[in-house]
């Protein structure tokens, strides 16, 4: 495809071909290959770019631990809780489809409950899912505290 410009080109292969003469092969790879800066892409997949930890801002909910994957060695274990879910596997079907269009891919670890009190900087990890059973809530706990760093966090088996 041509216009007055001369062969229609992605605009960094047109830029780099405007200052050089001969467009490389490696300039032509990037321009066609790379993504415009900002976007996460699946390929340069980094799962450290996928937050450890989202919770709700205060409450009791529900939520899941759960397992994302790259790879069969590559992974990384992230929390994710809300009030706004009746059960286990409503907060998995909002954080699967997010990580698969990233190319990743999940399991859920287990589930239970989280106790967040943001004005005494507390949060106590508790119960289980009925669905996919107990989470390892100290490993739930481990993880909130490289986020909650200054919150007191504490985990039980009680139910309640």
């Amino acid at each position: 495809m041509t216009d007055q410009t001369g062969p229609f080109l992605p605009w960094r292969a047109r830029r780099d071909a405007e200052t050089t003469s001969v467009l490389s092969l490696s300039a032509l790879r990037l321009a066609l290959c790379s993504p415009p800066r900002g976007w996460v892409m699946a390929a340069g997949g980094q799962l450290s770019l996928v937050p450890e930890v989202e919770l709700d801002p205060d409450g009791t909910f529900k939520y899941i631990l759960v397992r994302v994957q790259r790879g069969a060695d590559d992974h990384r274990d992230i929390v994710r809780g809300t009030a706004d879910a009746e059960f286990h596997n409503h907060i998995f079907e909002k954080v699967n489809p997010e990580m698969e269009k990233l190319g990743f891919v999940c399991k859920c670890l287990g589930g239970g409950k989280i106790e967040l009190n943001s004005k005494d900087k507390k949060i106590r990890v508790f119960g289980l899912s009925t669905g996919y059973g107990k989470a390892d809530h100290s490993a739930t706990v481990e993880i909130l505290k490289r986020t909650y760093t200054d919150y007191e966090i504490s985990w039980s088996d009680d139910k309640k």
